[in-house]
């Protein structure tokens, strides 16, 4: 018995140990006097490299400022790949992702997520002179999509028999595009949007309806962090009530914008 008790001690030290790497990170984040927000830094307008300034920007970007604004602490942006955004924040080298990162039931077992800031339909692009006119004609084709992402998983489900070929950013999967590497493009209708103005006019981009995904968008936190979390979700709420999310999506995305779209979802609870 006592060599069982003794077994089950450690492995009690080894957790606690474990746990107070990360232990009360709100706290740790007002003491270090920071706050590190992963974003991806190459998808416009969500967090993009400003020409101008070569300063990250965007709808993501705002967000994390509110954020460590409402702590009193200076922001910090770490970019960070698609495929590495879960481990940087479980490894502890950003304490908060605003990063694209759309709900899932498997994302939801390893993070923690804020309630939803944006929601983005992923939608399926093609060259017009194609001639395909729904998803369900890219059957056996070839679709893109950056490696990691849901639009990836979207894709596989909608379009089982397609062949889906990933990039590690947007703008490499549409280049696939354009060149005639792949048939499709999966991937969030603002995003397309901005790729179908910027596409060469001898070689038009239609976007296919229905839409594919209807993806809930979260800021994702580490699990456990209950304190952080609380104050994430107040602060999100808080500004949907005062009407600064919805001045930030006008910013960014709404009709003085290229994407033109309009705000038809607000913050609340993800329900997966």
């Amino acid at each position: 018995m006592r060599k069982i008790t003794a077994v089950a001690m450690a492995a009690l030290t080894l957790s606690l140990t474990a746990t107070s790497a990360f232990a009360d990170q709100l706290a740790d984040i007002k003491q270090r006097g920071s706050l590190v927000c992963g974003v991806l830094g190459t998808v416009e307008p969500f967090s993009f490299s400003n020409p101008q300034t070569r300063e990250v920007q965007g709808y993501d970007v705002d967000f994390c400022s509110a954020i460590a604004k409402s702590l009193g602490v200076k922001l910090e942006l770490k970019q960070i790949a698609v495929a590495a955004r879960i481990p940087e924040l479980q490894q502890g080298r950003v304490d908060i992702l605003a990063a694209a990162l759309g709900w899932t039931p498997e994302r939801a077992q390893q993070i923690a997520y804020s309630d939803q800031y944006y929601v983005s339909l992923t939608k399926v692009a093609v060259k017009r002179s194609e001639g395909f006119k729904s998803v369900a004609d890219l059957a056996g084709k070839r679709i893109s999509a950056n490696k990691g992402s849901t639009s990836e998983t979207a894709v596989k489900k909608a379009v089982p028999t397609a062949s889906t070929v990933t990039f590690q950013d947007a703008p490499t999967a549409f280049l696939a595009l354009q060149q005639g590497r792949v048939e499709g493009l999966a991937l969030g209708e603002m995003m397309l949007v901005k790729f179908k103005l910027q596409a060469d006019p001898s070689t038009p981009i239609e976007i296919l309806e229905p839409p594919v995904m209807h993806e809930q968008w979260g800021l994702g936190m580490r699990k456990g962090e209950s304190a952080f979390i609380a104050h994430v979700n107040g602060v999100l709420q808080a500004m949907e009530k005062s009407g600064d999310a919805t001045k930030i999506f006008d910013k960014w995305l709404g009709s003085s914008t290229a994407y033109k779209l309009r705000r038809d979802f607000k913050v609340e609870q993800i329900k997966g």
